[in-house]
């Protein structure tokens, strides 16, 4: 009986706490926005391959504190650099998008909610068909935080910058604040970064 209960629990905190986002009806030009927003282009390295201190700094220091989520270096090191790309592109803090995906996914690549949401960001598959392509995988680390980041973006200026909204929104549980507390918490506790501007 009791490893059954062990079990239960096992499963129960494995689950992502990612809500149900809302399938929005866009205009026409809000669509081809987010579509261009999304459309494939690499990741730069400059900022961080150029041996600018700042950057090199900043990836230090998120890396050990991500190591023991994402033991291997390598992918560490790639999902950090991707990561601060798309955070910063979309005009986000990039340690708040990290808050985000601590919350969503518990930086579990393939995590899946019960509502379906996908990946990192917890992205709902609703997203392709409405500014993606069919080809896109939501389990793809680039893929997933992009979208993650031009959705993010999107609810913030349909919010006017507020981000207790913007986040609720995300999540699907606007106007209730345990969703938007968990992020800030996260974002302002382990992922608040005082070092050189990134």
């Amino acid at each position: 009986m009791r490893s059954a209960i062990a079990l239960v629990l096992l499963l129960v905190s494995v689950q992502v706490s990612a809500g149900n986002q809302l399938e929005e009806k866009l205009s026409e030009s809000v669509r081809a926005q987010l579509q261009a927003a999304i459309a494939d282009r690499g990741v730069p390295t400059i900022s961080f391959d150029s041996g600018t201190e700042n950057a090199h700094k900043w990836l230090y220091e998120m890396g050990n504190r991500l190591q023991q989520r994402i033991p291997d270096r390598k992918t560490r090191t790639e999902f950090l650099k991707t990561l601060h790309y798309e955070a910063k592109r979309n005009g986000l803090d990039p340690q708040m998008v990290l808050g985000l995906i601590q919350v969503e996914s518990g930086f579990r690549k393939y995590a899946v909610s019960s509502a379906g949401a996908r990946g990192f960001m917890q992205v709902m598959p609703f997203w392709i068909k409405s500014i993606g392509v069919p080809a896109h995988n939501l389990f793809n680390l680039r893929t997933n935080l992009r979208y993650g980041c031009v959705i993010l973006r999107f609810y913030l200026d349909l919010e006017k910058g507020d981000y207790y909204l913007a986040l609720g929104r995300y999540n699907g549980s606007r106007g209730r604040p345990e969703y938007p507390n968990a992020v800030n918490a996260a974002w302002q506790g382990p992922w608040k970064y005082d070092g050189a501007k990134n």
